[in-house]
């Protein structure tokens, strides 16, 4: 029996739901900070959250922007966010199921766009950012966040295996030179990009995902065999813990929009 990648990110995230509020990397980080400060400065009136998973940037947008839009392919996820945001006294939250390629929404009908650690599991990444851009009002900004690959053919086969491995909705982490071609074929614009470094820890990366033992011991057989310059580049440690990139790109409409 085959399963659509719709499917598979619900199936997937549903049951998580609540580790990925919990969870320190997805819950904190200098991208966060960075958002924080423009969001602050824009004020923007409505703002949406593309793959809110546990709801951290949702929960960030609220208290700058009037009103926030969280959407993702998880009923359960979602259910998560709207609770916490009741928790928290976030009033100014509405939750919306739909996959980033067919958002419903109108045109030109947010003031910002965020995306962060979910482009990877869009099923059409290129489907993804034009919705980004088609529901996004001419000049204002869209900021995308997630882990990107390495530009050497090796460290990107290890990089898409492990991730796979570990969460079976994996599709890809793309390399910066992917994101910048994907954002201007879809009509954007960058303003700006920054790197950063980020250390996994092995025992709550599985754990997140409840990855099977099967699968964990691939993951470590693939460590333990990887070469000198994968180990290296992702500072693979005795435990399975590991360092990856992440990528942080501001972007807007290119003055003419692409259609």
């Amino acid at each position: 029996m085959t399963r659509s990648q719709d499917a598979v990110v619900e199936a997937q995230f549903g049951s998580q739901a609540a580790a990925y509020v919990a969870s320190n990397v997805h819950s904190s980080g200098e991208d966060l900070a960075a958002l924080a400060k423009i969001c602050a400065e824009l004020r923007p009136g409505r703002a949406l959250d593309i793959g809110t998973g546990g709801g951290h940037v949702a929960y960030l947008l609220a208290q700058h922007a009037r009103s926030v839009v969280a959407v993702d392919l998880s009923p359960g996820m979602l259910d998560v966010v709207a609770q916490t945001a009741c928790e928290r006294g976030l009033s100014n939250i509405e939750t919306t199921k739909a996959p980033a390629e067919r958002l419903p929404f109108e045109d030109a009908s947010f003031d910002l766009v965020a995306c962060r650690y979910s482009a990877h599991h869009w099923s059409d990444l290129d489907a993804g950012l034009r919705e980004a851009l088609r529901v996004l009002k001419p000049g204002c900004p869209a900021i995308f966040v997630d882990v990107i690959s390495p530009a050497v053919p090796a460290l990107d086969t290890h990089l898409q295996a492990v991730e796979l491995l570990r969460d079976p909705s994996h599709v890809r982490n793309y390399s910066e030179a992917e994101w910048t071609a994907a954002l201007a074929r879809a009509g954007f614009r960058v303003r700006r990009a920054e790197t950063r470094r980020i250390r996994m820890d092995y025992p709550s990366w599985v754990g997140r995902m409840r990855t099977s033992e099967a699968h964990q011991a691939a993951i470590r057989s693939l460590q333990q065999q990887a070469s000198a310059q994968t180990a290296t580049y992702f500072s693979i440690e005795a435990d399975g813990s590991f360092s990856i990139d992440a990528l942080q790109i501001e972007a807007s409409a290119c003055r003419t929009r692409q259609r």
